[in-house]
């Protein structure tokens, strides 16, 4: 008797980055967060038609939701078209959920979206905590990144 192992391939398909949080705060923690979209919206995220830069997540009575998370209106929904900035809750599990929002109270963090994207069928949202960058951390992760092309650069030309 032979058992056969069974893979399962994720498929996963990158829609949305937000480039802009990785310059502006250090991202102390990442989790994958399911969100509650209607179909128009789906079909919007589908075509592309999303945009991460300004939103954040908020505990409202013991729930997170994406705050200034915009989706387009999808083209052809008819009567009923969902606000484009409205609330969407984020689906994750009570632990991380209860971890999150003390982290955000006692640490004075923030949540912030990093990526959108589809994993099988649904839509995946992978959220950080985050902290703040002063300008001067700014200007130095900037200096570090420029030295180190430098280097490369160098290292480069003497092969």
């Amino acid at each position: 008797m032979y058992i056969q192992a069974v893979t399962i391939f994720k498929t996963m398909k990158n829609i949305a980055q937000n480039r802009k949080a990785f310059h502006d705060y250090d991202i102390l923690e990442k989790y994958e967060a399911g969100i509650a979209l209607t179909g128009s919206e789906v079909k919007s995220i589908r075509a592309g038609k999303v945009s991460l830069s300004d939103s954040y997540g908020q505990c409202l009575r013991g729930e997170i939701f994406l705050i200034h998370f915009h989706i387009t209106p999808y083209d052809r929904v008819g009567v009923y078209a969902p606000d484009p900035y409205r609330k969407r809750k984020l689906l994750l599990r009570k632990r991380e959920i209860f971890h999150l929002c003390n982290e955000v109270e006692r640490k004075q963090l923030t949540i912030i979206p990093l990526s959108l994207y589809f994993q099988n069928q649904w839509v995946k949202v992978q959220i950080g905590l985050c902290r703040g960058r002063k300008k001067y951390d700014k200007r130095q992760k900037i200096a570090d990144a420029e030295s180190k092309r430098r280097i490369s650069q160098i290292i480069g030309r003497r092969r």
